[in-house]
């Protein structure tokens, strides 16, 4: 979506300078350029400084508040959020996080004139708050085989926690907890939903998605009340010729694995129809 010549997503570079990168971009670039990785280390996934990132790194620098805290200074070992009660902070602090999110995608459009597409994981627990700041919001929910998310989720923040951990505490996370937190998160996003009217949300089986990327994206543009124009296709249809032959990492799980992730998660494989 990030394609969209109608929409505007956020950047790396955006949310790495998100006071000041209305007016510091052409300082910055050069040096950026050198010092960004050209993949992300866990799954070779294309970086750089003009390629959409999520909002959520800008958001912690503005306000100091983000579960990613947890990832930077654990307090116990584990999977950092498992013990994060909530994914918003309170009282006074909730205001400041509330005016920084408004501020950023001001600027954002300020410097663009379009509409902002957000692609932040930890909204997933926001939904209601989300929709009280943006009334027009609409909200996409990729869902996909917890066989496939539970590996890949500690796989990746392994690796992250690894290059980003400031303590000695982190540890890597297990799929006992990893799937506890799965399912507190697809519980809430599940209800949060069910409280919007149908306009608004959107729900993509990833494997369909995968199938066949225009097609989907066609139905969600058209569901949601989008413009999908040829332009933005052609940008698509490009783009997949370009990543045609990227290979996604493949996780070996054991039966008494699938069994844990089956038992804890239930209730959502059959709501989605993975069972």
């Amino acid at each position: 979506m990030s394609l969209d010549p109608n929409l505007k997503a956020p950047t790396l570079f955006d949310v790495a300078i998100p006071e000041g990168f209305l007016s510091s971009y052409k300082f910055y670039k050069p040096i950026m350029q050198l010092m960004v990785s050209r993949h992300r280390p866990m799954d070779m996934v294309k970086m750089g400084i003009d390629e959409p990132q999520e909002d959520e790194y800008a958001i912690f620098r503005m306000t100091d508040f983000s579960p990613l805290e947890q990832l930077i200074f654990p307090s116990a070992p584990g999977y950092f959020l498992l013990n994060c009660e909530s994914f918003l902070p309170q009282g006074e602090k909730k205001l400041e996080w509330e005016k920084s999110l408004v501020l950023f995608f001001k600027k954002l459009y300020y410097s663009s004139g379009k509409t902002i597409v957000s692609k932040n994981p930890f909204n997933s627990m926001r939904i209601n708050e989300l929709r009280e700041i943006f009334p027009e919001a609409r909200f996409i929910h990729i869902y996909r085989h917890p066989f496939k998310v539970i590996p890949s989720t500690i796989n990746m923040f392994t690796i992250v926690q690894d290059q980003n951990c400031l303590n000695k505490t982190g540890t890597e996370p297990t799929i006992p907890e990893v799937c506890k937190v799965f399912d507190k998160i697809m519980t809430m996003i599940r209800q949060d939903l069910n409280t919007l009217p149908h306009e608004f949300y959107q729900e993509i089986k990833f494997e369909d998605f995968e199938c066949d990327p225009v097609h989907s994206l066609k139905s969600l543009y058209q569901a949601l009340k989008l413009e999908f124009s040829d332009e933005f296709e052609k940008k698509v249809r490009v783009y997949l010729s370009e990543v045609k032959d990227y290979q996604k990492n493949e996780f070996q799980l054991t039966e008494g694995e699938k069994n844990t992730i089956s038992t804890t998660l239930d209730h959502h494989m059959k709501y989605y129809k993975y069972l």
